[in-house]
């Protein structure tokens, strides 16, 4: 089974990193080289996530065979000159047990070049070519040369704080002979100099995490504040996306004069062109059907835009009509998710015990839903079983969560060894049970992994980074996503090295180093970062715990304007009753029947109701809410005076208090 196991697992981590790629981004639409880079970060950091624990097996058995040889060298016999009193009172060194070979051992020599390929790769690609790729693939050029030079314009700050650092390290270090630093050493220094930054992100979302994730499973346990989050949600999602509507249309109204202004015949026709395949299908009709009549474009002295002009514009459009599509399929998917919450809220108190469903699905049942998951199974799983999972599983967590906390504050401490999850590990060391600690490292690393990373696939600046699901990712946010990855990873790979003491910089003990840590180098050479920033930073995570545990994050934004769910809200009530109707509205437009995610929207639908869902709403506080925001009908090319403007409605209009 030699080096068996760690053929098979990056087959199958390279098949996962790929099916979520497949489920986040658009393998018809996104360029290959966006995909390509995007594929080949999450490839890396989820080989290290999946392949570590076999590093720590061997480690440990490369361990345990320098205690045998090195037993062997203690000499056995006595002098000749000892008497028998003497025999009997000398100590005798405990023998220790014989080593077993781990069934995924990796053979000598693989696993450094192994960690070399991906670490240096990874670190190339997150640092270098993803932010260059990703200025690429938002630029609107129209030539491959247009793009590639406005990403080297727009990287040249970035590229060359890079220069200026490394450059200024180089002067430090030649006018400072006494330090004699070898290119190892410096090399050392610039992997610290990134963990470093890595480990300070990564305290801030692992502590968020920690808490959060055990606190979501425990709300989904509870239907009625998961109904209510949801009708919080729905009434967010839709202001969002009546102003990508809203701005979509704007957009579109450029491109339509610009088009009607440049015809046939003219040299930057091919330049509309180009941005018109990326506009939505119905406003492509649309201005197809004004482009009929002919005219030359020498016989008007017309002002004509610029290349430059349609290169911002072709901009404009590719990330209104991304931000359009996404916000359509979220609420799509929102308003599916609410219904089924009122489905399970309506069965609760059924007394035959049958799941009913609202909206029942035109697809014949398969064979699973005939004789497995029936009515009956589907009641008590959703009704009764399922919460009592997540409760169940909620403490499992919580129980995990705390241990991590624990373990992050005591683990430099080696005598005694605080840290639980060195205790667990050192426990299974001494019997060799490599299965216990292969499944123990990667159960830690994937927990910790989950923290950090549904951390940062919720984080949301300023709608230009967002992942979302049924192919919806733009291309902008999965390269960033990938930078993020191959930043985080490694350090949090290390400080989990550190968690079970196989780290010497922080155990301090003459131990076999695993593969993985002597590429990393020894952070003795920055012995203030060893000794001191890579021990006690990690404490502040405690802290942030503590904040995320009540909230605090969540109330200052809703202080600063930013609405949050809050529970004891006035104007989260507003929300919640505003989502509520909404989502009534929505279940008798039938919106749920077809949930198509990659249709293009239709003329008339459940955007053309919503003035008159709007309108009939009597809530409190109605007009601070909505003058921010203009809700407007979902057809296609209107003209400005033609727009349903809630804004102006609402205040010619005032709600009923």
């Amino acid at each position: 089974m030699s080096g068996a196991a760690l053929g098979i697992e990056i087959v199958v981590v390279f098949f996962l990193a790929l099916f979520l790629l497949h489920r986040y981004g658009d393998f018809r639409k996104q360029q290959r080289m966006v995909l390509f880079g995007t594929l080949l970060a999450w490839y890396l950091c989820f080989l290290i996530v999946f392949i570590l624990p076999l590093d720590v097996s061997t480690t440990i058995y490369k361990q345990c065979k320098i205690d045998h040889e090195e037993h062997a060298s203690v000499p056995t016999s006595l002098p000749s000159n000892h008497t028998a009193a003497n025999t009997s009172v000398t100590p005798t060194k405990s023998v220790p047990k014989p080593c077993y070979k781990p069934w995924s051992y990796i053979p000598d020599g693989i696993m450094p070049v192994f960690w070399r390929v991906v670490y240096w790769t990874s670190q190339c690609l997150t640092w270098l070519l993803l932010p260059f790729m990703q200025s690429y693939a938002r630029s609107g050029g129209f030539s491959i040369t247009g793009k590639i030079k406005t990403a080297l314009i727009e990287n040249a700050i970035y590229y060359g704080t890079y220069l200026l650092i490394f450059g200024s390290l180089l002067i430090y270090v030649a006018v400072h002979p006494q330090w004699h630093l070898s290119w190892y050493e410096l090399q050392t220094i610039g992997i610290t100099a990134a963990n470093t930054w890595g480990l300070f992100l990564l305290v801030l979302l692992l502590g968020y995490g920690l808490v959060e994730i055990p606190r979501s499973y425990w709300n989904a346990s509870r239907h009625g504040h998961l109904l209510i989050k949801t009708y919080f949600k729905a009434s967010k999602l839709m202001t969002e996306k009546a102003d990508a509507e809203e701005n979509l249309e704007d957009v579109m109204e450029e491109v339509r004069k610009v088009s009607e202004s440049i015809k046939y015949n003219h040299p930057l026709r091919k330049y509309i062109d180009t941005i018109l395949r990326k506009c939505p299908v119905d406003y492509q009709e649309k201005m197809g059907r004004n482009m009929d009549d002919y005219e030359d474009f020498d016989d008007k002295q017309n002002t004509y835009p610029s290349e430059k002009s349609l290169v911002k514009l072709h901009k404009q459009v590719i990330y209104a009509v991304q931000r359009h599509n996404r916000t359509r399929v979220q609420w799509q998917i929102l308003l599916q998710q609410a219904i089924h919450l009122e489905d399970v809220a309506k069965n609760e108190t059924s007394s035959a015990h049958q799941f009913v469903h609202s909206f029942p699905s035109s697809e014949p049942a398969g064979w699973f839903s005939r004789y497995v998951y029936t009515p009956t199974a589907e009641w008590y799983w959703e009704c009764f079983l399922k919460c009592w999972f997540y409760r169940l599983l909620s403490v499992v967590l919580t129980l995990f969560s705390v241990a991590v906390v624990w373990s992050e504050c005591t683990f430099f401490s080696t005598r005694p060894v605080l840290s639980l999850f060195a205790v667990f590990i050192q426990l299974a060391e001494r019997d060799y049970n490599y299965l216990y600690i292969e499944m123990a490292c990667f159960v830690t690393i994937f927990f910790l992994c989950t923290c950090v990373y549904s951390t940062v696939f919720r984080i949301r600046v300023f709608n230009y980074y967002y992942l979302a699901s049924h192919h919806q990712t733009d291309a902008y946010s999965l390269q960033f996503s990938g930078m993020l990855f191959c930043r985080l990873t490694p350090p949090l790979c290390l400080n989990f090295l550190g968690l079970i003491h196989m780290d010497s910089a922080i155990s301090h003990q003459q131990k076999e180093q695993t593969a993985y840590t002597s590429i990393m180098g020894s952070m003795r050479v920055l012995s203030f970062i060893a000794n001191g920033f890579y021990i006690y930073y990690p404490m502040l995570i405690v802290i942030l715990c503590i904040a995320t545990y009540f909230s605090l994050g969540t109330r200052c934004l809703n202080l600063l304007g930013f609405q949050q769910f809050v529970g004891d809200s006035e104007m989260t009530s507003d929300l919640i009753d505003e989502g509520k109707e909404l989502i009534r509205r929505g279940n008798q437009q039938g919106s749920t029947e077809s949930l198509d995610y990659s249709a293009e929207p239709q003329k008339s639908g459940f955007g053309a109701s919503l003035f008159r869902i709007l309108t009939n709403l009597h809530h409190k506080q109605k007009n601070k809410l909505l003058n921010s925001t203009d809700f407007q009908s979902g057809s296609p090319l209107k003209t400005k005076s033609n727009r349903f403007h809630v804004g102006l409605v609402m205040r010619h209009h005032s709600p009923v208090r």
